[in-house]
């Protein structure tokens, strides 16, 4: 690590672009960041968020800008790349190479002091300093604590890279930068495979950082935690940009203040709009009444008739151009936040408090275990648990795609159950959203509620096939089936998996007047931490 943190530590990007084939991902994108400033990189799926740390870390060409960064910038990646033959503890010494090369040279000084080299000693001891200030005496048992920390301390760094999961390699590829220290950070969701005692090692770790760091992460609490600052890629923005202060809370109050004053100024222009065409009709209407002379009307009523005329077109020629300059520059309207609000559930209506789904002693071998449970038409039900707990599993036995090997699960006769799925699959990829829509719902029923009204999907995306879609999109088109005929029972698994976080948010808080069952399985620390409703949290079975 260098130290101090010098201006050459900056990481900055001017009017960036890139695109792909003919799709163009950003362009003349600007961004810089500081030491000591750890910012969250935020933006819609498929914005651009990897392509912009890929470019900054040196591992893309961008067609248009430049990029400066600090001689040492790291970048983990969401997938690692190693050798799968090779040990776990190549990840950590490929990003090690600088201070095992600082060791050969320092062990290399220390033995040329014998020698008649006049320069030995200065050159030892500028090399002492910098082992000192990395703290390289100590490099083996601080890797042994970020392996520890990050919960991966028990794995044997001897063991093949192809022997462990992916989730495993990406812990070490971690601990590798922590140790490493670089002058700036660049992390592509950093906290995916981390429980949250991985979590609150990393934040902890970060928010002591020196140098800049950037990192895209869906994880709202952890955002909360570490960010000094947040960036949004908005296409529309003029540096590409909108950059916000303070961690996720403050940018949600940033966001809520921006809508309020889009809705304010949208209902001005058009109260604005009303009155002006108002204006121009009645006004010109007035003036053909007026037009016609009394036969006994004397040559004054002429004279002053022209000029009430001239000041009636005046008016109406002021308000004209005043419309047309309003209907050229207006805001558009803001679009709908989901919601689930005057959307009626299911097909059937189900008199009577009972259960809408019982579990008795439901046993899935090796994945579940539950003695009992029961789930109102109005419940709100949060199931954790630690990954290998069974959420899914549970949810799959609730909508009867899992069948339990003992126990006994009760559905009332004519109960409608729809899942978002973390993974997502269609009978046929080749299919588009509008005609998956049209097709669940019918050709009526669609054109009452709009695809394209409900918010959830652009609509450059409505008419290609949902297999080419990302995999945030294909969530959306589900979700979309789902909202437009909300069933009675609704679950919903990592339902913050590959949704950006605005819309992550905005279902949050709709479910909150689902008009039926939900239930939730997740390790959303965020959306645990603000659930009011029961929670079940599940143990490996």
């Amino acid at each position: 690590m260098r130290y101090p943190y010098t201006p050459s530590s900056m990481l900055r990007a001017d009017a960036i672009g890139i695109s792909f084939g003919d799709r163009r991902v950003f362009a003349d994108l600007s961004l810089s960041i500081g030491p000591g400033h750890r910012i969250g990189l935020l933006g819609e799926n498929g914005a651009g968020k990897s392509t912009l740390l890929g470019i900054l870390a040196g591992e893309l060409e961008p067609d248009a800008g430049r990029v400066e960064r600090p001689e040492a910038t790291s970048l983990l990646r969401q997938e690692v790349r190693a050798d799968p033959d090779a040990p776990l503890a190549a990840i950590i010494e490929n990003e090690l190479g600088e201070l095992r090369r600082l060791e050969r040279e320092l062990e290399a000084a220390g033995e040329a002091l014998a020698g008649e080299d006049p320069d030995a000693a200065d050159r030892y001891a500028t090399l002492l300093a910098r082992a000192e200030a990395a703290e390289l005496w100590t490099l083996d048992a601080r890797r042994d604590e970020v392996l520890d920390g990050l919960g991966v301390g028990h794995l044997s760094l001897d063991r093949p890279v192809a022997e462990v999961s992916g989730g495993q390699r990406s812990r070490v590829a971690l601990a590798a930068l922590l140790l490493a220290r670089p002058d700036a950070l660049l992390l592509d969701e950093p906290t995916n495979h981390l429980d949250d005692a991985a979590v609150a090692f990393l934040a902890t770790r970060l928010r002591q950082w020196g140098g800049p760091v950037l990192f895209a992460s869906h994880d709202r609490a952890f955002l909360d935690e570490v960010a000094t600052g947040l960036v949004d890629i908005d296409p529309a923005a003029s540096e590409g940009v909108t950059r916000y202060g303070g961690g996720y809370s403050d940018y949600l109050a940033a966001k809520e203040a921006e809508r309020a004053r889009w809705e304010a100024r949208f209902a001005e222009e058009r109260d604005e709009e009303a009155r002006l065409e108002v204006v121009v009709t009645t006004t010109a209407s007035s003036m053909r009444l007026t037009r016609s002379r009394p036969d006994n009307e004397k040559f004054g009523w002429y004279l002053k008739g022209q000029g009430r005329e001239r000041q009636v077109a005046r008016r109406i020629r002021n308000a004209s151009v005043r419309l047309d300059e309003l209907r050229d520059s207006r805001v558009g309207e803001p679009p709908p936040s989901l919601s689930f609000v005057g959307i009626p559930a299911g097909s059937h209506v189900l008199d009577g408090d009972e259960p809408l789904v019982t579990l008795e002693d439901a046993r899935v071998e090796g994945r579940l275990a539950l003695d009992g449970l029961e789930l109102a038409p109005d419940a709100r039900l949060l199931v954790t648990g630690p990954n290998g707990a069974g959420k899914s599993t549970l949810l799959g036995v609730l909508a009867g795609r899992i069948a339990p090997d003992a126990g006994r699960v009760h559905r009332r006769k004519g109960l409608r159950i729809a899942a978002l799925e973390q993974d997502v699959r269609w009978s046929d990829p080749s299919c588009t959203p509008r005609e998956l829509y049209d097709r669940a719902l019918g050709e009526r029923r669609a054109a009452e509620l709009p695809l394209a009204g409900l918010g959830l999907l652009a609509e450059r995306d409505l008419d290609r096939p949902v297999g080419r879609l990302s995999i945030g999109q294909q969530r959306r088109t589900a979700l979309a089936l789902i909202v437009a005929r909300p069933p009675h029972v609704f679950l919903l698994d990592e339902p913050t998996n590959h949704l950006s976080l605005s819309l992550a948010t905005e279902l949050e808080e709709a479910l909150g007047a689902y008009p039926g069952a939900v239930v939730v399985a997740s390790h959303d620390r965020w959306l645990r931490r603000r659930w009011e409703g029961p929670e079940l949290s599940l143990v490996a079975a």
